[in-house]
């Protein structure tokens, strides 16, 4: 019958596995600190990020002796620069001065593109009856160029209106769009956030954002940043304090539902006038969770790896076929394959999938169906069904919005190694630890997931790491 070949070909099926585990408590996303330049007693808020630091509005004093208060007996309100000393601390900050500094309130505000044109809230009625005490002043918005630490050239926001308040504005990166709060009439609350458009050099009529981001409550300090989510601060229902921070986005014209942010960013207390540097790694907030209000630090504390493997799903089906049953398929032989693991088939050519890893002798007997003389065991060979050694993510490929799932690692295969880490970037800003974690998107896209493990650290060595990376659709809501 003459020497026979046994060929054995891997074939790529992919196979899934879920299986529910304990669920571990989830790290926060967020470390915050309290900045070395809030001073007990007055109010720090309302930080804005500049090339050489941070401005602020404070009530503090100018002087150690005298208080700057208004006609009503408040203390004002100024616009303050804190230049960075080095990557960590900061200078002693210094008072933006303008021809409103002595009796009015300036900030909060915001830069336009070109880093020189100043937004920001102050009173609008500037005249004697500003000097009544029982005169409700309303704020309004004003421009004004910076020179220096001068704000000069002052002119008002064409929808400036004594009867009621409009203030807290934020510009977009392309300077396109400028987003303020406002008590004005047609909200939906106590105050709502609002938008116009630059059209022709000209700003357009104010717009409401609606009801998804307006409440019956009020909504307040709105920051548009770069990514095109806007933050804002609400007391609506549903937080964890009073005032807390929330984002939305805008998804094919519409606002979508706000987000809330997580501790430690949101406390029981009023947390607001969140700002973020382009990567939102780090950026700062408002809060009086010490009783005043104080200017707070946040820094990422979301891994994401820049260099991580492609998930490769194990591979447990092989081809089988004789070379000469192939070259000659005239000659009258049956070939009957014996897989090792209870399973077995006919054919010069066969497929056959594993259940999964282990040692498997695969036997080919051969019939001559002239002779019915039967050759067993014409050909053997032992066969390594094996995981490929990785860190493994079993999730589905594709869900809906807003639709729970539970990803799990338990089909990671890292020999010798003692993990004891398994962490997740979901790559929505979202993480969590654990061998098994539930997660649900609300908003349709492509997501890639990252499964970084890390191993106990031996004395002497560096702790291990592997990262493993799949991405997931998410597709709308039906």
């Amino acid at each position: 019958m003459g020497k026979r070949v046994l060929y054995i070909i891997t074939i790529v099926i992919p196979v899934l596995f879920v299986s529910l585990q304990t669920k571990a408590q989830q790290p926060s996303v967020y470390e915050i600190k309290r900045m070395s330049f809030n001073i007990d007693g007055f109010s720090n808020i309302a930080p804005v990020i500049v090339k050489d630091g941070i401005m602020f509005c404070s009530d503090r004093r100018f002087s150690a002796l005298t208080d700057r208060t208004g006609f009503d007996g408040r203390r004002l309100y100024n616009i303050y620069l804190a230049e960075k000393k080095d990557t960590s601390e900061f200078r002693k900050p210094r008072v933006l001065k303008s021809e409103r500094n002595n009796k009015f309130n300036n900030g909060p505000l915001c830069f336009a593109p070109d880093g020189k044109t100043v937004y920001f809230t102050s009173e609008v009625e500037t005249g004697k009856m500003a000097d009544n005490k029982n005169f409700k002043n309303h704020s309004g918005i004003f421009i004004a160029e910076l020179s220096g630490t001068n704000l000069v050239s002052l002119r008002p926001f064409k929808y400036n209106d004594p009867k009621f308040d409009i203030g807290q504005p934020s510009i977009s990166k392309d300077g396109k769009y400028i987003f303020f709060a406002s008590d004005m009439p047609g909200g939906n609350g106590g105050s709502d956030l609002y938008y116009c458009e630059l059209i022709n050099g000209e700003w357009a009529t104010p717009v409401n954002l609606g009801p998804k981001v307006n409440s019956a409550g009020a909504e307040n300090y709105p920051f548009m940043h770069t990514s095109g989510k806007l933050y804002f601060s609400s007391d609506r229902p549903g937080g964890i304090g009073k005032l807390d921070v929330y984002f939305t986005s805008l998804i094919n014209g519409f606002w979508d539902d706000p987000v809330l942010l997580p501790e430690p960013i949101n406390s029981t207390s009023d947390d607001f006038a969140f700002v973020a540097e382009t990567n939102l790694q780090k950026g700062y907030f408002s809060s009086n969770r010490r009783r005043e209000d104080d200017i707070y630090e946040f820094t990422s504390t979301i891994i994401r790896k820049a260099s991580c493997d492609t998930l490769t799903e194990n591979n447990y089906c092989y081809r089988f076929f004789e070379e000469n049953a192939i070259k000659y398929d005239t000659m009258p032989f049956r070939y009957e394959w014996n897989f090792g693991d209870g399973n077995k088939a006919t054919g010069p050519d066969v497929v056959h999938c594993f259940k999964g890893p282990g040692t498997y002798m695969v036997q080919l007997d051969v019939v001559n169906l002239v002779t019915k003389e039967v050759t067993y065991n014409e050909k053997s060979e032992t066969i390594a069904v094996t995981e490929i050694e990785q860190p493994y993510i079993s999730a589905p490929d594709r869900i809906g919005a807003n639709q729970k799932i539970t990803l799990n690692a338990d089909s990671t295969n890292l020999p010798g190694w003692k993990i004891s880490q398994y962490y997740w970037n979901f790559g929505d800003e979202t993480i969590a630890v654990g061998k098994a974690v539930d997660k649900s998107y609300s908003k349709p896209g492509t997501y890639n997931i990252q499964l970084i493990i890390s191993a106990q650290q031996e004395p002497g060595a560096n702790v291990k790491e592997a990262c493993i990376s799949k991405n997931i659709i998410v597709l709308p809501k039906p």
